[in-house]
């Protein structure tokens, strides 16, 4: 007869035991998948954080506008980018044809390895970009998406409706015989300098040894705010041609992580730049108050002083700047600067220049490049060519840019400077 199991009594202390394991298991279980939450949430977070929040982070507000983290980058890798083909450009240059261009792709290489210095450079340009895009649009100067489509088809030397011809017209430059106290004061020569100096300044002609000369590497010209294709390629005239090499440029700059809504913005802040300077300047004229004056420069006031002494007591005024003048360059000639307009010289030297009366000599003047004696031979209203012309325009601009910086509402969060895009940048072989 076989043995019957018996039935195995289950106690109370048992069941204990059991509920006490089962909730062990639950809080095991619990904790794991707490933790796993948790390290998934830092994760998501670190993620978010890095791609997300703070990509719309401020960097910047002007006039209630706000600049994020994540446009500015960009900007910050499209402006290395250009720095960067500039140097390549350089490159080819000086290895193709043996032009020395050591001391530029040095100070763009310079750049290039402090982050900060063009994070800043981009930085204002974008504060430089909104104030103009708010200015033009209280004018009433809008630009459209197809003036940016046509932009950057004429960049690429595409133009569907035929090439445009430039037009251009000289402007005439002509001067009025001397008086008969201009020739007196200055009997060398039958006539002034026939043409105002585009930049002139009492520093231009001086002795080097004489110069304050920069003890730190300047930095290179902010790049062309319109992007340039990347490389050398043939005038694509079909749309399907501008299509192609637009696209290549397009996916360039995307290995940098710069969108095509990025570089379409420069486009048309670029073009928002050409039309409010156009509007602030529709009312010049292509001429400028301007004086034709001569100096001699020293290096101490009691020299100063003592050829004041002299030219009160009627010696000649060039012989003494050609045997004086630390400015060797006017020295030679008398000390002539010929005709300049304002903004040309330094401060102090230009408010003497401009306060004095034809043939008036001033007493010393102090700049940061020594005392200067200053006599006046002439002062009118000058006419401009057209490559002075276009500079008076910009002086225009960039006073009232000056202007509109100082009386905006501008916020800068310095938190940028450890976000700042360290690429692209160029590699071992090109340094």
């Amino acid at each position: 007869m076989a043995k019957q199991n018996t039935p195995k009594v289950i106690t109370k202390k048992h069941m204990a035991r059991l509920e006490r394991e089962r909730r062990q298991i639950r809080l095991i279980r619990g904790i794991a998948l707490a933790g796993v939450l948790i390290v998934v949430g830092l994760l998501t977070y670190g993620y978010l954080r890095l791609n997300v929040f703070q990509l719309r982070e401020p960097v910047a507000e002007v006039n209630g506008e706000t600049i994020r983290t994540g446009e500015w980058q960009e900007r910050v890798k499209f402006q290395r980018a250009q720095m960067l083909n500039t140097y390549n450009q350089y490159t080819f240059f000086q290895q193709s044809f043996g032009m020395d261009y050591s001391q530029q792709m040095q100070e763009i290489a310079f750049n290039l390895s402090s982050p900060e210095t063009v994070g800043q450079q981009a930085l204002d340009q974008m504060i430089d970009d909104i104030l103009i895009r708010q200015e033009a649009e209280k004018r009433g100067i809008s630009v459209s998406a197809q003036e940016v489509e046509t932009s950057i088809r004429e960049n690429f030397n595409f133009f569907p409706d035929g090439t445009p011809t430039a037009t251009v017209t000289p402007t005439e430059v002509s001067f009025p015989t001397l008086t008969s106290q201009q020739l007196t004061l200055y009997p060398s020569t039958s006539t002034p300098t026939e043409a105002a100096a585009a930049t002139v300044t009492p520093t231009a002609t001086q002795d080097p040894g004489a110069t304050p000369q920069p003890t730190s590497t300047t930095a290179p010209a902010t790049p062309s705010p319109v992007p340039q294709p990347p490389t050398a390629s043939p005038t694509p005239f079909t749309l399907e041609g501008f299509q192609t090499e637009f696209k290549t440029t397009l996916d360039n700059f995307a290995t940098y992580g710069i969108s095509e809504k990025t570089i379409r913005s420069i486009y048309e802040a670029q073009l928002y730049r050409e039309k409010l300077q156009a509007e602030l300047t529709k009312e010049l004229t292509p001429s400028d108050d301007q004086v034709w004056a001569r100096h001699i420069l020293v290096e101490t006031e009691e020299e100063a002083n003592a050829i004041y002494d002299r030219l009160q007591k009627g010696e000649d005024f060039a012989e003494i700047a050609k045997e004086l003048s630390k400015d060797t360059g006017s020295g030679a000639v008398g000390g002539d600067l010929g005709w300049f307009g304002k903004g040309a010289m330094v401060a102090p030297f230009e408010e003497v220049a401009f306060s004095l009366k034809v043939g008036e000599i001033s007493k010393p003047v102090k700049t940061d490049f020594g005392y200067h004696i200053i006599q006046v031979l002439g002062h009118q209203e000058n006419p401009l060519n057209a490559t002075q012309f276009d500079q008076k325009k910009q002086t225009v601009f960039s006073d009232w840019l000056t202007a509109a910086k100082e009386a905006a509402t501008l916020t800068t969060y310095e938190t940028w400077k450890q976000v700042v895009p360290t690429e692209p940048a160029l590699t071992a072989g090109q340094q």
